[in-house]
């Protein structure tokens, strides 16, 4: 049973910032109301109330609201116009596609002297002989009737012969009274055979029984059953086992396919059954987890995955010394649905959270890789440089050469191969600064002393 509640009219008051109090219009339709309640009290500002398409039997709780206006229940289990009497401003009632029967309990909207407007289309009253003539004597207010106005003359004639109307609008509710008095008795006797059900019996309290030829238990002194019932009994189980077995097109097929009388009974009774159908079609489209998927195997191993189906192409570039991964993600995807990681061995793409993973025929250099999107063919395009290609210095040992004072420098190059010469290690050393110093003489000139040095005859003296 679905009721009002304080959270479903603040959603459905959204334009007016979620306030209840100072609420003038609320639209509750198609919700499977059942009941009204708490809005008179809520919002008694309530001017316009949309209350169609639910299945709301009666009409109760808003003799508090004053301001109404408008108020539309139509498509709904109403059967008797009734506690209007508080609405002093409503000018306009929607009672279409309901119950109503008693066409006399109209005559309770005679103190509603602003109503103006009344809908009354698909009720078992308009059905009534002489139904629009009684509505419009009892209704003097009444401006249009089921969408049509209602003029003077026709209200002059509303009111000749009005006993004589009267008396036949009478007996037609008799009438049409005790066939839902029927209905419902036949609604309640279906629906207790259908909330008994089949009775079982416990497995404590069967007894195993074998039968003989003709189903009766002859070692059983206790057995009065007589053999015929017995054999109903065997029958009725059977036809049951059959239903049972039926498959749900066959049930469906056959609970719309059976003849009803069209009443509130049936119209709930079908709401349920396709409110349980459609559980039932959430409880099934309710998936499991998926066990999260195994992307590198515990012994390190990286695995090739391609969860969005995406063609790709990878090429190695020569000239270039790269890796290019050519990925044929969607022409119109935007990009921030996509993340790249690029590692030495492998490149990973999450398109939409699906994972395209695959390993790299060489090892690259991640800080070095560019991704880019085609802007024609939209495909992404990731560049990876190879970390085999990268130019590395060797630095060779050649053989070790002295180097003499007396002899001059010798720059000789012997073919196209690079030569170093590297110094003796025990004889290099730093350079002393503490030998680096001026001395005076007693003369009182200065002299600098240069230790280890060398005269070089091919440079001129300091002039």
């Amino acid at each position: 049973m679905v009721l009002i509640t304080e959270d479903m009219v603040r959603r459905r008051a959204e334009h007016n910032n979620c306030e209840i109090l100072s609420l003038e219009e609320v639209s509750l339709h198609q919700q499977d109301i059942e009941k009204i309640e708490h809005i008179d009290k809520w919002c008694m500002d309530l001017k316009i109330l949309y209350l169609q398409n639910n299945l709301i039997p009666r009409i109760e709780n808003v003799y508090r609201l004053k301001k109404l206006e408008y108020l539309n229940l139509a498509l709904n289990n109403v059967e008797l116009i009734e506690n209007l009497e508080g609405c002093e401003s409503l000018q306009k009632l929607d009672l279409t596609v309901n119950f109503v029967g008693r066409l006399s309990s109209v005559k309770s909207l005679k103190n509603n002297l602003h109503l103006r407007e009344l809908f009354l289309v698909g009720n078992p009253c308009t059905e009534f002989e002489g139904y629009r003539q009684y509505v419009v004597a009892s209704l003097p207010q009444l401006k249009y009737l089921d969408g049509k106005e209602i003029g003077r003359s026709e209200r002059i004639r509303a009111r000749q012969g009005l006993d004589e109307v009267r008396r036949r609008i009478w007996h037609q509710e008799q009438d049409y009274l005790q066939k839902r008095a029927s209905e419902k008795e036949e609604a309640q006797r279906e629906g207790g055979e259908v909330q008994r059900g089949p009775k079982r019996e416990s497995r404590s309290s069967v007894k195993v029984k074998n039968p003989g030829f003709d189903g009766r238990w002859y070692t059983d002194i206790n057995n009065t059953i007589p053999v015929h019932e017995e054999n109903k009994e065997i029958q009725g189980r059977e036809e049951k086992e059959k239903t049972s077995c039926l498959s749900s097109e066959d049930q469906e097929r056959e609970f719309w396919e059976k003849p009803c009388a069209y009443t509130p009974e049936s119209r709930l009774e079908a709401h349920r059954h396709l409110d349980e159908k459609k559980k039932a079609k959430e409880r099934k489209a309710v998936k499991t987890p998926k066990a999260p998927r195994t992307l590198i195997t515990p012994d390190g191993r990286v695995m090739n995955i391609n969860e969005p189906k995406l063609d790709f192409n990878l090429t190695e570039d020569g000239d270039n010394n790269t890796i290019v991964l050519d990925l044929e993600v969607y022409r119109h995807m935007d990009t921030s649905l996509m993340d790249v990681d690029v590692q030495p061995t492998y490149a990973r793409v999450t398109v939409k959270g699906k994972i395209f993973q695959l390993v790299l025929p060489a090892e690259v250099r991640p800080d070095s890789s560019t991704a880019k999107r085609s802007q024609i063919t939209g495909h992404l395009v990731l560049t990876m440089p190879k970390a085999q290609g990268e130019i590395k210095m060797t630095t060779p040992h050649p053989p070790k050469v002295s180097q003499s004072s007396n002899a001059p420098e010798e720059k000789t190059r012997k073919g196209n191969n690079r030569q170093r010469l590297e110094v003796d290690p025990s004889k290099h050393s730093g350079v002393d600064l503490a030998n680096i110093v001026p001395r005076e003489n007693r003369a009182g000139e200065q002299t600098i002393f240069y230790d280890n040095f060398v005269d070089d005859p091919d440079v001129p003296p300091l002039m």
